[in-house]
This record gives C-alpha cells, structure tokens and sequence, in this order.
C-alpha cells in the first residue's frame, strides 16, 4: 500500500499486535473481544516479552501468531510487525479494549486520507479523576499530533518500516514513533475511545502518576537515559 493512497480490497487486512508480561490474569479477558475481528480477517498477533506465567498458553488459542521477543514493548512490537500480513497494523496494548468496529473505523480514516491514527481514550477505574485524565491526555494528543500507546496507534505498515519501526528502547518508545509520523502527516483523532486499565493511577495515586510520568517525559526530552526511566517507571530491565 503506498503511502496517502486507500487500501484496495486485496489489502485490507489489518494486523493487531499485542504486546506482553506476565498478564495471565487478564491476557484472556484482552483478546477475547478481538475473536469477532479475526472472524472477520484481522489478523491477531501476540508478541511475549519473556512471561514467567501462563500467559503465552493462555494467549495460544485466542492468536493467529504468539511469538517471543527481547522484552520491552519497542521489541516486540518490532517483532510483532515483522511478521504481520495486514497492509495496516495497529498497536494494542494488553490491558486496552478497542470499540465496536475498530476495524471499519481505522479503514475509513485511511481511506480519507489518513497514513496514521490513533483512538480518543477512556480509563477504567474507580479512582476519582480519571476522567479528567483522560480528557487531557486526548486534546494533549490532538492538539500536539503526539499519541500514546494507551490510544491505540494504527499506521500503514509501509510507512511504519519507512521510519524504521518502533526504536529499541526501554521507555517512551510510542512517543518517539509518533514524533516521527507526525513529522510525515497529522494523525487521524478517532473520537470513538479505547478504554485503557487505570490500574498504575489506582496503584500509585493520581497526583503522582501525573507528576510522575510529566517528569519522565521532561526527562527524556533532554537526554536522559531511557533504561534508567524505565526502572524508575517500574518496567523490568529489557533483555
């Protein structure tokens, strides 16, 4: 598929690729939704990053591909799109559900014109505020061209391997992806939401998840190491 042109019907299959840890808890809860889509001709890959649970025997039989990578998100997706036979892919991360006919909504924009895109988000959780977060973390993304992996990032897989991929970094690959597709072309804002776990907030609190994930990015913006970040984050070292 070239870049700025719509699929064709020989194209249209889109590749979902899920990035994993260690989520056995929820990993059946995460694809199941995805089963209609694949009866449909989505194509489903999960990528694990080295679970020591159940995950991947979980993820199995809800997949069209489980593959093993180096951990961090950046790698596996990596691997993930190097094995995709859809002409788009979309980046879902394990704990996000996508809205009713992602797929269609993801074609449309791309047949409008769109090289890629990302959904408006919701959060699930009871914690106070949320919503408000939410609300930031979408007009922040439609007003900087920047989107988060938590949004759902689709892109033509063309343009993807164009710019190289997501690079191999332990923290803030999304942001780095999307700094450099904006650079190509404005993204598509699907109103229509994801709705993401609001389980790091609940965990750690909302004031300082907020501040906490702000001072990560003010940090990598001037350099910092994002190995180092990513500990500070609570991510395992990447293999």
């Amino acid at each position: 598929m070239k870049s700025g042109q719509p699929p064709t019907s020989a194209e249209r299959q889109l590749s979902i690729i899920v990035p994993v840890l260690n989520e056995c808890a929820g990993i059946a809860a995460s694809l199941q939704p995805l089963q209609a889509l694949r009866a449909d001709g989505v194509q489903v890959i999960v990528v694990d990053g080295g679970s020591t649970d159940e995950t991947v025997a979980i993820a199995a039989p809800l997949a069209d591909l489980v593959l093993q990578s180096g951990a961090g998100r950046g790698r596996q997706m990596n691997a993930g799109a190097s094995q995709a036979s859809g002409a788009v892919l979309l980046f879902l991360h394990a704990d996000t559900r996508l809205p009713l006919h992602a797929d269609r909504l993801i074609l449309n924009a791309l047949e409008n014109g769109a090289d890629w895109g990302r959904f408006d988000v919701s959060i699930a959780g009871s914690l106070a505020g949320l919503g408000m977060v939410a609300t930031m973390m979408n007009w922040r993304s439609r007003l900087t061209g920047i989107a988060t992996g938590d949004q759902g990032i689709f892109v033509r897989r063309e343009l993807f391997w164009q710019l190289g991929g997501f690079p191999a970094i332990a923290l803030m690959e999304d942001i780095v992806l999307s700094s450099m597709l904006r650079r190509h072309a404005r993204p598509a804002c699907l109103t229509q939401r994801v709705i993401t776990s609001g389980r790091r907030w609940e965990k750690h609190g909302l004031w300082r998840t907020i501040f906490k994930m702000w001072l990560l990015r003010l940090r990598f913006y001037f350099g910092a190491d994002p190995e180092r970040l990513a500990r500070e984050y609570g991510y395992a070292k990447t293999q």
